[in-house]
């Protein structure tokens, strides 16, 4: 009997439901989300699994009694959580001949006691895969050198460190060690011992640093590989997505930072969103330091893993984009059945939007929208696994009342539409539609001069002008568009919550 998830949680009842009521949420569950009724929506398919596997433990009066008598073990009344919260942009819509978009705001917020008896504690599998062919000789070595000895000092006890080093081959530079049975100075050693050679081959690296990084791998452990790199890798980035795919679904998270402006942003992104990670844009050597260091101390205050969020709409909604907001702003897949969120740390909260459309002639009344499910694992429980739900409904209107958007997801949409504007200008610029794209590029510099950015609003300003004079952006100046306005979702969702 695999009790890793309340099933009272799963469907929506309490502890003390009857037969009777056990069977009625089932079937309300099943009108919305069976596969023969809801199958173009993944999360949907899944959420319906995991229903199915509720009910049949709950309406069985021998495993419930059993499963009753674990529970109270497994889950003490002390134990962490985290709450789910979503919030619409708008709770009734009236009644049209066309579809229209609802906005959802769904945030994972982290038990309040976590941050006061954290401080740290989390155990880190860290892998390090550092890219040492010659285009990192010099000052960008360096200073990654740097950061990865200051990483050493500030590793605990009991954290494990693996580092690898890649150009057209990889080499285990320190194979995977616990930090309490080693010396730290001869790690150092070995780590400045790395020369820079060769061209750029990341699946090397990436495979090899996975391979240590699954020596230790453990549900209680923050599993996590670090991919640093200055380059494009040829003709093997479908054989990292696959193998991201795969570590994934193991519980390992990758994520990557780009220095300087000739690697593919696109393919970091994509293989790094996939496990939950995160893609940096580190423009100056001088900034790795402070940025890894930072990054990795993050990743001892995380207080939930392998964090992912489930959005099941009903049989007639589409779900059409998924954004991170917090704390790390990038798009999100939507194409499988879950959508990974990496880590939720103990001091902020995980915050995503998500953009639905509902369909044209609706009946008036109220009716559910979607049923939105959070699952992570809280490294402090005994029972590691957690879970939060919320049933978002909504009401159709022949005169709906003038409502006043959240001011958080106003914001956030805001500030998505900068980032979306430089999306839009890239597009134009790619279809070979020269005028679109620097008026985009255009409209961007005065959204950004209009929002107190001024020196971004000069940059956009500065690539209009290359556009329309060059017939194309420059690396430096796309990447600079690209997370800078990303990173004002960040300050967005920072600033609702001050």
């Amino acid at each position: 009997m695999n009790i890793d998830i309340d099933p009272y949680a799963v469907l929506g009842v309490h502890v003390d439901a009857t037969s009777d009521e056990i069977k009625k949420a089932y079937r309300q569950a099943a009108r919305r989300l069976h596969p023969d009724l809801n199958k173009h929506n993944p999360g949907a398919v899944a959420q319906f699994q995991d229903i199915t596997v509720a009910y049949e433990l709950l309406i069985d009066p021998a495993q419930r009694s059993q499963y009753d008598a674990k529970a109270r073990l497994l889950y003490p009344e002390d134990r962490l959580v985290f709450m789910l919260r979503t919030i619409a942009n708008k709770r009734t819509v009236a009644l049209l001949d066309e579809p229209q978009i609802i906005f959802l705001l769904s945030e994972i917020i982290p038990d309040p006691r976590a941050e006061m008896q954290q401080n740290g504690d989390a155990r880190l599998n860290l892998t390090l895969v550092l890219d040492c062919s010659k285009s990192m000789k010099d000052t960008r070595m360096d200073k990654v050198k740097i950061a990865a000895h200051q990483i050493i000092d500030q590793l605990k006890p009991g954290d494990i460190l693996s580092v690898v080093s890649f150009n057209d081959t990889a080499d285990v530079v320190i194979p995977a060690t616990t930090m309490m049975t080693t010396d730290k100075a001869s790690l150092k050693a070995r780590i400045s011992m790395i020369h820079p050679f060769g061209s750029t081959e990341i699946f090397q690296g990436l495979s090899a640093g996975i391979a240590q990084n699954r020596t230790f791998m453990a549900p209680r452990l923050v599993n996590h590989v670090i991919l640093i790199t200055d380059g494009r890798t040829y003709g093997d980035e479908q054989r990292c997505i696959e193998l991201a795919r795969e570590v994934g679904k193991e519980g390992i998270t990758i994520s990557a930072m780009g220095l300087g402006e000739d690697w593919n942003d696109q393919f970091l992104d994509n293989m790094t969103a996939i496990t939950g990670g995160r893609t940096e844009y580190i423009s100056s050597p001088g900034t790795v330091v402070r940025f890894l260091n930072e990054y990795v101390r993050n990743l001892s205050n995380v207080f939930a893993e392998r964090l992912q969020l489930s959005v099941a709409p009903d049989p007639d909604i589409r779900l059409e984009s998924a954004f991170k907001l917090a704390p790390s702003p990038q798009p999100l897949s939507i194409d499988g059945p879950t959508i990974p969120l990496g880590n939720l740390q103990g001091h902020r909260s995980v915050s995503v939007l998500l953009q639905l459309e509902i369909p044209a002639k609706l009946t008036l009344g109220f009716r559910s929208l979607a049923r939105i499910v959070a699952v992570g694992d809280i490294l402090a429980n005994k029972n590691t696994k957690c879970m939060g739900l919320n049933d978002i409904s909504f009401e159709v209107m022949d005169n709906p009342p003038m409502e006043e958007t959240p001011p958080n997801i106003l914001e956030a949409l805001g500030k998505l539409s900068l980032y979306r504007l430089q999306e839009r200008a890239q597009e134009a610029l790619e279809r070979g539609d020269i005028r679109e794209a620097t008026q985009r590029l255009e409209f961007l510099s005065t959204r950004l001069l209009e929002l107190g950015e001024p020196e971004l609003a000069q940059q956009a300003r500065r690539e209009a002008q290359r556009v329309a004079m060059t017939n194309q952006l420059s690396e430096k100046g796309r990447k600079d568009l690209k997370y800078q306005t990303r990173s004002l979702l960040l300050e967005a969702s920072m600033e609702t919550k001050s």
